[in-house]
C-alpha cells in the first residue's frame, strides 16, 4: 500500500507489517488530530474481532508517517452500535493521546523523542506498535538502568529506571493498602543496594516489616537496641518529649531553654553547676549538640526554687521538675536517658544507625512500632536531621536514603497537625538534599494528606491503584509530560501493578513489579521459626501487662538502668546486645555520675 505526500512530492512506503500478515491487521486511520490527542476510526466484528485486543485502553498504538511513527495511548474507544452482532461490521472511534515519535536512526535502530514534530494527517494508517518500536519508547538512552519488573502491554519487554535519577531526585511509592507498595518497596531497595554499593539507607519502619525482608542486608533497632542520647535532642524535640506531645506550657520552655546551657556548659567544662547566676557561653544553647546530665538541670531547678527572687516561678520549676523526673523513670525512654548515654559517644550512636561502616549491612531498620508514639515525632526529626548534617559535612561522600513508610504521619498536608520539627528537617532534604548525596524515598497510602511540596520534590513516583478521588487527583497534578491520560487507570489497576512517571524512566510506563519469593516479603515472618504457632485461647495476659510496663518478664525486671533487659522482639539479623563492660554501671557507679562525690542528696540516695 502506497499513500502519496503530498507535500513531499514522493511516494512512501506507509506498510510496517510483514507481508504474510492478513490485511485485517491494518486497523485505522486518523479522522482528527489537535495539538495532544487524536481520533482513530477502524471497523470491529466478524473476523476483525480478534483485532478488537489491540485497540483495548491503555495500549500503544503507532501512527505512520513515513519515516517517522507516531507513538499514541487509547484512552477511549467506543462504537456508535446500539447492538451486536459478530456477523456485522460496525465502525469503531478510538481515541488516544499523542505522546512522541519514534524514527530509524543509522543502523535502522529506532530512537524515541517526547513531544510530536509532525502531526498525523487525516487518513494516516494507524496499528498495533511493533515490538521492536515499543522498546525504544522505553529506552533510557545510555543512562544505567535496573530492571525492576514487565511491561504491562508486552510481558517480552523490560521495564527499567535510571536507578541514579530515581534516587539523586528523590521518589515516591503511593497507592491504597494492599496493593503491594512495601513489596515494590523492597524490590527497588535491593536492586539500588546492588546498583549503589555506597549507599546506606534508613528505613523508618512504623509496622516491623522490612527487616524480615532483608535478613543478609539490614540490621533492626528498636527501643532495647536504640541509643539516642536526650542532649542530641533540640529544645523543640526535648519538649515533645517531655510534654508527651501535648502543648508545652510557655514558661517551662523559657526556664529550659535558660538552664541547659549552663548544663551543657558545666559538662563541657568538667565542673558542678553552682554558680545559678552565670551566663553560659556564647557558643552553646539550648540546641547545641554537646552532651549534658539531666542531673544538672534538676539541681539547678531546685536551687533556684531555693532562691527569694524565683518565688513566682517556683509553680513553673515544680511542674519542669516533675516532668523531666518522670520521662527519666519511665522505662519506655531508657533508649533516651540510660546513664551510658551521657558520655560523649555520639560517633557510635551516628556510626550503628547509619551505617559507617556498613559491615555488609547498609541497611537499618527502624522500628517505630515499639517506641511510645509521643516520642515517635521527635526521634524522626532528630535522625532526619542527622541525615542531612552528615551528608552536607561528607563533602559528598556519604550516601544516605532516608524512606519514611507512611510518610504522611510525619509530612501531613495540613500545617496543623504533625510535628513541625520533623516536617522541616524531611522537607530540608526533599529541597536541598540531592546536592549534598541525601535522597527521600517516600511511602503512603493517602498522598492526598502528604504535604504536596514534599511530594513535587519527588521526581518519580511509582503509582500503584488508588481508590480515592482526591488521591487520584494529586497524582495526575504531578504527572509533568503528556501521558497524563494513563493515570486514568489509577482505580482498577491490579497486584504489584504500577504506573511510573519521572525522571527515572525513559516516559510514562504501566508497568508490573517482578515477583519476590514470600520469604522475602515485607512482614512474612513476624513469627519466629522455631516458636510454636499459639492456639486460640493462649493468651499470656502477665507477658501483654509486662509490655505494657515496659519490661519483659523477670529476666528485665531490674530497676530502670541497672542491666541490659531481654528483648522480646529480637528477629535474625538484629545486632548483638552489649557486651557488659558497655551496659549500664552499677547503683553505686549511677549514683556518683548524677549526684557527684560530695553531693547530700547522693547520701540520701544511699
Amino acid at each position: 500500500m502506497f499513500v502519496e505526500r503530498a507535500e513531499l512530492g514522493e511516494t512512501t512506503s506507509q506498510e510496517r507489517r510483514d507481508a504474510a500478515q492478513p490485511n485485517s491487521r491494518v486497523l485505522g486511520r486518523v479522522i482528527q488530530c489537535d495539538g495532544a490527542r487524536a481520533t482513530l476510526t477502524a471497523f470491529a466484528g466478524g473476523d476483525r474481532a480478534e483485532i478488537l485486543g489491540q485497540w483495548a485502553v491503555g495500549r500503544m498504538i503507532s501512527i505512520n508517517l513515513g519515516t517517522i511513527r507516531t507513538v499514541g495511548l487509547v484512552y477511549r474507544i467506543e462504537t456508535p452500535a446500539v447492538s451486536w452482532d459478530d456477523n456485522e461490521l460496525y465502525p469503531i472511534s478510538v481515541h488516544v493521546e499523542l505522546v512522541g515519535e519514534v524514527r530509524d536512526a543509522e543502523g535502522g535502530r529506532p530512537v524515541f523523542d517526547r513531544g510530536i514534530t509532525s502531526y498525523p494527517y487525516i487518513g494516516a494508517i494507524a496499528h498495533r506498535i511493533r515490538a521492536r518500536d515499543l522498546e525504544a519508547v522505553y529506552d533510557l538512552a545510555g543512562r544505567r538502568g535496573l530492571t525492576i519488573g514487565r511491561l504491562s502491554q508486552d510481558e517480552s519487554i523490560a521495564a527499567r529506571i535510571s536507578i541514579d535519577d530515581t534516587l539523586n531526585r528523590h521518589f515516591a511509592v503511593v497507592g491504597t493498602t494492599g496493593v503491594g507498595k512495601s513489596t515494590a518497596v523492597s524490590l527497588l531497595l535491593r536492586k539500588a543496594i546492588e546498583a549503589r554499593p555506597d549507599l546506606r539507607v534508613l528505613i523508618l519502619d512504623p509496622h516491623n516489616e522490612f527487616s524480615v525482608a532483608f535478613p543478609e542486608h539490614s540490621i533492626r533497632i528498636n527501643t532495647q537496641t536504640l541509643e539516642l542520647p536526650f542532649w542530641l535532642f533540640r529544645l523543640e524535640e526535648l519538649a515533645e518529649v517531655l510534654y508527651r506531645g501535648r502543648e508545652p506550657v510557655p514558661e517551662e520552655i523559657d526556664l529550659l531553654r535558660d538552664l541547659i546551657p549552663l548544663a551543657r556548659q558545666g559538662y563541657r567544662n568538667h565542673s558542678a553547676v553552682t554558680v545559678v547566676r552565670r551566663q553560659a557561653d556564647a557558643g552553646i544553647t539550648a540546641d547545641t549538640p554537646v552532651p549534658y546530665r539531666m542531673a544538672d538541670v534538676l539541681r539547678l531547678i531546685d536551687e533556684r526554687m531555693g532562691m527569694l527572687e524565683t518565688k513566682n516561678d517556683r509553680p513553673f520549676y515544680r511542674a519542669l521538675r516533675i516532668r523531666i523526673d518522670a520521662a527519666i523513670n519511665d522505662p519506655s525512654y531508657r533508649f533516651m536517658f540510660a546513664s551510658r548515654l551521657i558520655d560523649d559517644n555520639l560517633h557510635e550512636t551516628i556510626g550503628r544507625i547509619f551505617r559507617v561502616p556498613h559491615e555488609g549491612r547498609p541497611i537499618t531498620c527502624l522500628d517505630l512500632s515499639v517506641l511510645p508514639s509521643e516520642v515517635v515525632n521527635s526521634v524522626c526529626s532528630v535522625l532526619a536531621r542527622l541525615a542531612f548534617d552528615l551528608a552536607v559535612n561528607s563533602h559528598g561522600r556519604l550516601k544516605l536514603l532516608v524512606l519514611c513508610e507512611e510518610a504522611h504521619r510525619y509530612m501531613p498536608a495540613d500545617p496543623r497537625l504533625g510535628f513541625a520539627p520533623t516536617r522541616h528537617a524531611l522537607s530540608r532534604i526533599a529541597k536541598e538534599g540531592r546536592k549534598y548525596g541525601c535522597y527521600l524515598g517516600v511511602v503512603t497510602q493517602r498522598p492526598g494528606e502528604l504535604d504536596p511540596t514534599v511530594l513535587s520534590q519527588c521526581s518519580t513516583v511509582f503509582a500503584m491503584r488508588l481508590a480515592n478521588e482526591i488521591d487520584q487527583e494529586i497524582i495526575r497534578s504531578a504527572i509533568a509530560d503528556s501521558s497524563a491520560s494513563t493515570l486514568s487507570f489509577l482505580s482498577s489497576m491490579g497486584q504489584r501493578e504500577a504506573i511510573a512517571f519521572g525522571e527515572g524512566v525513559a516516559t510514562t510506563m504501566r508497568m508490573k513489579f517482578e515477583y519476590l519469593e514470600p520469604s522475602l516479603l515485607p512482614g512474612s515472618a513476624r513469627q519466629d521459626p522455631g516458636e510454636e504457632p499459639v492456639e486460640d485461647g493462649e493468651i499470656d495476659i502477665h507477658s501483654l501487662v509486662a509490655s505494657l510496663r515496659g519490661t519483659a518478664g523477670p529476666a528485665s525486671a531490674e530497676p530502670y538502668g541497672l542491666g541490659a533487659p531481654v528483648d522480646p522482639h529480637r528477629q535474625a539479623g538484629d545486632p548483638p546486645p552489649l557486651p557488659p563492660e558497655k551496659r549500664a554501671p552499677q547503683p553505686e557507679e549511677r549514683l556518683r555520675r548524677r549526684f557527684g562525690d560530695d553531693d547530700p542528696l547522693r547520701r540520701l540516695y544511699e
